[in-house]
């Protein structure tokens, strides 16, 4: 008896579940209405305008899969990223892009598709303590404006924004740099601290990577390399409060009296060996 009521409720549940089914497929069927490409696009223009993004982003989509070799198709394809874009949805958004930007390389707007690429990995930044991914992506893409479009309106907010991702790579190694330094895997820090110091030059973080250098040098007591790392903190940042801390460090030396060429040629190396 208890087999045959399982067995009832079992043929109930998978009738309702197909009724489900069938009303939902048959709900989406009465939705799907064939329109002009004039009348969907202009659709998703409204809707955009409205602050309606998911749908502006349906009806640009229904352009592609309605008239997809119009030539709105195109347009609209571009149209809906910036839709998904401005309702965050980003997934959606760099799906669309990568597919515009692989079948239309040569498009007027590609240089556009690039910029709206790194805007939805600039939005995702991770916290300098996690994952930097999102970072490298965009930076990624807004060096391919500035390598392929460096005429283009989207050069200037692309260089600004390469800047800080490049700070906050930056950030991200001397953080990583910092912990391995105060668990004494001097040799772990000391990579992480010249890798700001090569790639990230531009960085507000090189006069504490020098200063770092030097401490994770003296741990080791590598006291040469210590003073040559000095020296060059002192050349090339002497107002740094980095500097100041460097000079209590080695003990009051005046080591910016040394030969300057003897001690900068570590530095000259280690910045151009790229």
């Amino acid at each position: 008896m208890p087999y045959i009521r399982f067995q009832k409720y079992s043929t109930l549940l998978i009738t309702s579940i197909f009724l489900v089914l069938s009303a939902c497929s048959s709900t989406e069927e009465e939705k799907y209405v064939e329109r002009s490409v004039e009348e969907l696009y202009n659709t998703g223009l409204t809707e955009l305008k409205k602050g309606n993004f998911n749908k502006a982003a349906s009806a640009f989509d229904e352009v592609e899969r309605q008239h997809p070799y119009s030539q709105w198709a195109t347009q609209a394809q571009l149209m809906s990223s910036y839709a998904y874009y401005q309702n965050q949805k980003y997934e959606k958004a760099l799906a669309a892009l990568d597919t515009f930007i692989q079948l239309h390389p040569a498009h007027p707007d590609i240089s556009y598709a690039y910029y709206l690429q790194g805007l939805c990995y600039y939005e995702q930044l991770s916290p300098v303590e996690r994952d930097q991914k999102m970072t490298e992506l965009a930076m990624d893409a807004f060096q391919e404006i500035l390598k392929r479009f460096s005429e283009s309106n989207y050069a200037k907010d692309a260089k600004l924004k390469l800047s800080l991702l490049q700070d906050m790579m930056a950030a991200k190694e001397m953080y990583v740099g910092r912990y391995y330094q105060a668990h004494k895997r001097y040799i772990a820090a000391m990579n992480r601290f010249s890798k700001v110091i090569k790639n990230f030059q531009t960085t507000a973080h090189v006069p504490e990577a020098l200063h770092r250098l030097v401490e994770v040098y003296l741990a080791l007591n590598l006291k040469e390399e210590a003073l040559s790392t000095a020296s060059i903190l002192s050349h090339n940042f002497p107002t740094s409060s980095w500097y100041a801390e460097t000079y209590l460090l080695m003990k009051g030396e005046d080591f910016r009296k040394k030969n300057s060429e003897e001690y900068l040629s570590w530095y000259n190396k280690l910045w151009n060996d790229k």
